[in-house]
């Protein structure tokens, strides 16, 4: 399935029924007042998140939405039926904004959250509601009110616990296929992943979390450079941070070189990212023949004050290690917040 993570649509809600004019034509009632009924109200257009949604590939095939409209009034203070709200399913992450002004208007980020995107228009009231001791018969009737219409431009944020960044080709894809059952497209070139991987990875009886493998940074990512700011996103909302280093391109002279890029990018894309915890992972330990040259990266990595693995996603070594360390981290953040 395509992955749609930006779509503009247009919506439009109900407009009310109008009210009805109409007088009592009944036997043995030979002055019989108005008794015109009310219009329905239209329907609305809500915005529900969902779990069963994904991507925003659905609306890449419709992009316009109009709800019901309510029923004219009818005689005999009959009222007209209300229009039926229109309920539009998005991913859970989605957020609604303004295509003009960029104005976040909802930001859904629990599962059957709603937010009403435009309100139907009010029923016009009967010719029964104008009626009085000094104007018995008045003869006309409120129209109904039109719905509001409106443009939203929707983008999606995935809502993941950890996100895994770095330079195109580190390894990223193969370490989320390795702790979960992700199963994302892998090869030995730059910008394989093209769009976000989201896994579900568990240690033990821990309660599991959600790790997101976003496609490769590179420099000016934050300024639209490759993959640039469409994909930066998808890491806002992770609570930590892992950094996968390649070390078989990492050089002795300069081993923060892949780390300092990727943090530079991130800063400059947004300052919530430095308050993000980091956990730095250094990949691909398979391909590191002298044992030395690895204690030296890892030291100068350490001197970060980051924790530092080594890990081979390839040959599966040290991921047990990885992803209690991720559990540990991540249960103790929720500690801190609940106290």
């Amino acid at each position: 399935m395509k992955f749609v993570d930006e779509i503009t649509i247009s919506i439009a809600a109900g407009k009310g029924g109008s009210g009805c004019v109409s007088f009592r034509r009944e036997k043995y009632v030979p002055r019989g007042g108005p008794d015109g009924g009310d219009g329905g109200h239209g329907g609305s257009v809500v915005l529900e998140a969902s779990g069963r949604k994904h991507s925003l590939l659905d609306f890449r095939y419709r992009n316009l939405f109009r709800a019901e409209s309510g029923k004219n009034g009818a005689g005999r203070n009959r009222y007209g039926r209300g229009g039926e709200d229109l309920v539009i399913e998005v991913p859970v992450g989605t957020v609604a904004k303004d295509p003009l002004t960029g104005e976040v208007l909802a930001d859904l980020t629990e599962p059957s959250q709603r937010w009403v995107a435009a309100s139907g228009g009010r029923g016009g009231k009967g010719n029964s509601h104008f009626a009085s001791s000094t104007f018995r018969s008045p003869r006309f009737a409120q129209e109904g009110e039109p719905g509001e219409e409106r443009g939203l431009r929707l983008e999606l944020k995935l809502i993941a616990d950890v996100g895994l960044v770095g330079l195109p080709n580190v390894g990223k894809s193969t370490l989320v296929s390795a702790v979960s059952a992700a199963r994302p497209k892998i090869a030995d070139y730059p910008f394989t992943t093209l769009t976000p991987n989201l896994g579900v990875v568990q240690y033990d009886d821990a309660p599991p979390f959600v790790m997101a493998d976003v496609p490769g940074l590179i420099e000016g990512a934050h300024t639209g450079a490759g993959l640039g700011v469409r994909f930066l996103k998808h890491i806002e909302r992770t609570r930590l941070l892992v950094h996968v280093i390649d070390l078989s391109r990492v050089s002795l002279d300069n081993p923060l070189e892949p780390f300092r890029q990727i943090e530079h990018e991130l800063q400059s894309y947004s300052e919530d990212m430095r308050k993000k915890p980091r956990i730095i992972v250094l990949n691909k330990t398979d391909l590191v023949q002298n044992g030395q040259d690895l204690d030296k990266i890892e030291e100068k990595y350490r001197e970060l004050g980051c924790p530092v693995l080594r890990v081979s996603s390839l040959k599966r070594e040290g991921l047990r290690e990885l992803v209690r360390l991720l559990t540990k981290s991540l249960s103790e953040m929720e500690q801190r917040s609940d106290g």
